[in-house]
């Protein structure tokens, strides 16, 4: 047993929630290099393919090349893109088939734990990378097997922290006082 920090006791709560916060917060930075480290992120992947993905504030439908792998799902304009033009978190979230008048073999994911906006980021128009303000990923697949294999890979990949879901409360409950 390692008993190096706090002599092997717990460490007080309001340091984990100071901790977590700090890490939670944090913007997403891709790298600034030549490329070769997310080269390596993406070899070997869980899953990848073309999915069509409906966009957040204008519901138009655009194809997009999806990377899945390491608990996190990235999305690119074209399979020859260095840089993703968006990144998903797999944590605290969940997936669902759905179905869509617009497409077929829809799928989304939504964010759990009383969570309203699914933490992630994408690059903006002018190649700034923002926060994400999603309430759902909506996506559609070629085919029935190829949205149930999504559907599946995506499930594996998802993580749940349950302290996020005490801050989410927490949070709620405070807005709620104010």
């Amino acid at each position: 047993m390692n008993r190096g920090i706090n002599n092997g006791g717990d460490l007080p709560r309001g340091l984990l929630e100071s901790l977590y916060e700090s890490i939670r917060t944090e913007p997403f930075k891709i790298p600034q290099d030549d490329g070769n480290d997310l080269m390596h992120t993406f070899f070997n992947p869980d899953k990848e393919g073309w999915l069509w993905k409906q966009g957040g504030r204008y519901k138009s439908w655009k194809r997009r090349w999806f990377i899945l792998n390491d608990n996190c799902l990235y999305y690119f304009e074209y399979t020859t893109d260095k840089e993703p033009r968006g990144i998903i978190p797999l944590e605290n979230i969940s997936v669902r088939e759905i179905h869509d008048r617009s497409k077929p073999h829809c799928f989304e994911l939504f964010a759990t734990g009383g969570a309203d906006i699914i933490k992630a980021c994408k690059t903006d128009s002018e190649g700034k990378v923002v926060e994400g303000k999603h309430t759902v990923y909506r996506m559609s697949a070629a085919t029935e097997e190829d949205q149930q294999e999504w559907i599946k890979r995506l499930t594996q990949s998802i993580s749940h922290n349950p302290f996020y879901d005490i801050l989410v409360q927490r949070k709620k409950k405070a807005l709620s006082k104010s």
